[in-house]
């Protein structure tokens, strides 16, 4: 599944203030929520839990908190790029700067495990991971994230 099927430009921020693994469960929470607050509540709970069961951080400064609620008909997802890294208890003890969290439905086992097994792949990209970390501004974010071509820098004689 392409990542802009479960992502929408507005759920794509870069957060510049510091904060804490709950800070940014909550922050993601938000977004997923989008204007329900019952939804927030639901998925907001449902990262928390999962997030105790054990760290969702994957190495090399990414985390993929995710769960399963039934806030939604549809897989939603957000991506934030975190300006000050955070402790995840990641194994390889990185901290995280680069976060994309989701939320299935609960009957949708199968799409949940191929979606994170999709994300764990494309996070792996050192390449991919650099670009995100590399991109100058929200627009630019959102492009890479979005599947929208880049313009390339032109050095003028």
């Amino acid at each position: 599944m392409p990542l802009a099927d479960l992502l929408t430009a507005e759920r794509i921020v870069m957060l510049t203030e510091p904060g804490s693994r709950n800070h940014v469960l909550d922050a993601a929470a938000r977004l997923l929520g989008g204007a329900s607050p019952m939804a927030t509540a639901a998925i907001g709970a449902a990262l928390h839990e999962r997030e105790l069961l054990g760290s969702t951080a994957i190495g090399h400064g990414v985390a993929i908190p995710h769960a399963r609620s039934n806030a939604f008909d549809s897989a939603r997802g957000v991506f934030l790029r975190l300006g000050h890294p955070v402790d995840f208890d990641a194994r390889d003890h990185a901290p995280v700067d680069l976060v994309f969290a989701m939320s299935v439905p609960m009957d949708a086992q199968q799409q949940y495990l191929d979606t994170l097994g999709e994300l764990a792949e494309r996070f792996s990209s050192a390449e991919f991971r650099d670009v995100l970390r590399g991109a100058r501004n929200l627009d630019a974010l959102r492009g890479v994230l979005m599947g929208v071509p880049q313009p390339t820098m032109r050095i003028m004689p």
